[in-house]
């Protein structure tokens, strides 16, 4: 029971809790401010009323989750000064003016534009509120630039020296913000979000065509998303092997906690099902695939890995490293077969017919957001017991606070997060059920142009 009283143990929970839960929306909203963008494209191109009220439909679902994203990223930056203070001190000169940049260049872009992308229908040109989705868009791909380079550089940390009194400070801001891994991370989470985006609207299209209701709104949702896992799911298999070597040059515990290899091993086996003991330092196998793990990290069947051992004390806890990596890429593997079933069954015109497949699109649903956890586990846990890695130790960073302070904020971090979180399933959960609203053709959003023509739904190019 020394969580109830260890500041160290009770800060990581307390942070952990809060990104888990944080990332959950960004994660999503990324890939829908994009999809949207072309949703409304393609009513624009084609001139499909369904493309429209798709778009109406999934904007206010996107409100909700772009608003639960912006209350609950602020408390985590809260938290630097309140739970890890010293940490916040040590990397502030590096740190700060990267989470800044993300402040001036991707938030306020999308908060300037999200109000013309909600509420702009009938009040700017259709060409106006077209650019103000497609830069909100934008600016969710600018806000994960700026902050996947933060965590990329704690990751591997380039181009900094430490003064007298402990604090760094970066002497290249080029090599701070392209570090070695963050062009892998970043296009890694990118392609997440957008299978999570996928997977969730295909869900929900599927439901639709299950139901039989709101069937050709349905099929596109249907469509488009399984275009999307047909295309991403491997590539993101592509990334996601060279993120893994990227990861065993700079990060090799971490990978040896991933693959629950204590010692160094030349034609390492994959271990598909095993149990770990931390205790005894021993990784008991069930089911493995010989010089696996060898193959697919060195691509050679006798690659050496480096073992856990090697490291002394300086490890992650490798249980949870282990069993979240098997987490993402099960669902990411899954994620592939669906894309390729849905592309037989496209090929056979069964696509919108096969209910089995509707039912199982509705299961995988939530795929993406599990996904998503489960490689935040690896990457934030696997990390440990550094924040800057090889740098600066989670241990040093924490701040002189009480154990009890800190047990209290975290359950009340935990009853607000469920109250929010209840609301927000509640809310969405009635306008997916509701399902999207018919065009209303006998009401024309009007609005003066320029030239004082009344043009309607904002045809008029002026804005």
């Amino acid at each position: 029971m020394d969580f109830i009283t260890d500041p160290h143990i009770l800060a990581r929970l307390q942070f952990a809790f809060v990104v888990s839960f944080h990332i959950l929306f960004p994660s999503f909203t990324i890939g829908l401010a994009s999809w949207l963008a072309v949703v409304e494209g393609l009513w624009l191109k084609t001139g499909r009323t369904v493309y429209k009220e798709v778009y109406q439909h999934w904007v206010k679902i996107f409100a909700v989750m772009f608003g639960m994203g912006v209350v609950t990223g602020v408390v985590m930056s809260y938290q630097f000064g309140t739970n890890w203070a010293p940490f916040a001190d040590a990397v502030a000169n590096v740190i700060g003016p990267l989470l800044g940049f993300e402040v001036l260049t991707a938030f306020f872009l999308e908060a300037s534009f999200l109000g013309i992308m909600l509420f702009g229908w009938g009040r700017v040109s259709r060409r106006m509120h077209f650019a103000s989705t497609c830069i909100v868009a934008v600016g969710t791909l600018v806000s994960a630039f700026w902050i996947l380079d933060a965590n990329s550089w704690m990751q591997t940390p380039v181009a900094y020296r430490v003064d007298e009194l402990g604090l760094l400070h970066a002497t290249n801001w080029l090599r701070v913000i392209f570090n070695p891994s963050f062009p892998y991370r970043f296009t890694h989470m990118v392609l997440a979000a957008y299978l999570t985006t996928a997977f969730a609207v295909g869900g929900v299209g599927a439901f639709y065509l299950l139901r039989h209701r709101h069937p050709a709104h349905g099929k596109v949702m249907l469509a488009m998303a399984m275009l999307m896992a047909c295309f991403v799911a491997p590539l993101q298999l592509v990334v996601g092997d060279l993120h893994g070597l990227n990861t065993l040059h700079h990060q090799p515990t971490k990978v040896a906690a991933m693959e629950g290899l204590w010692n160094t091993e030349s034609g390492a086996n994959l271990q598909l099902l095993a149990t770990v003991d931390e205790s005894t330092r021993t990784t008991t196998s069930y089911l493995s695939v010989p010089h696996g793990a060898s193959l697919i990290l060195t691509h050679s069947l006798n690659g050496e890995i480096k073992g856990l051992n090697d490291f002394g004390d300086n490890i992650p806890p490798v249980n949870i490293v282990f069993w979240s990596f098997r987490v993402m890429v099960g669902l990411g593997t899954l994620m592939i077969l669906t894309g390729l079933s849905a592309a037989f069954l496209y090929w056979r015109k069964k696509l919108f017919t096969a209910t089995w497949f509707h039912r199982w699109c509705v299961a995988m649903a939530p795929a993406g957001f599990v996904a998503v956890l489960a490689g935040w586990f690896v990457t934030e846990v696997g990390r440990q017991p550094y924040t800057v890695y090889g740098v600066l130790k989670t241990a040093s960073g924490v701040s002189p606070v009480p154990g009890h302070a800190m047990l209290a904020s975290l359950l009340i971090f935990i009853a607000l997060y469920a109250l929010l979180f209840i609301s927000a399933v509640f809310y969405v959960g009635r306008l997916i059920v509701r399902g999207p609203l018919k065009a209303d053709k006998s009401h024309q959003h009007a609005h003066p142009g320029m030239s004082g023509r009344l043009s309607p739904e904002g045809e008029d190019a002026n804005v």
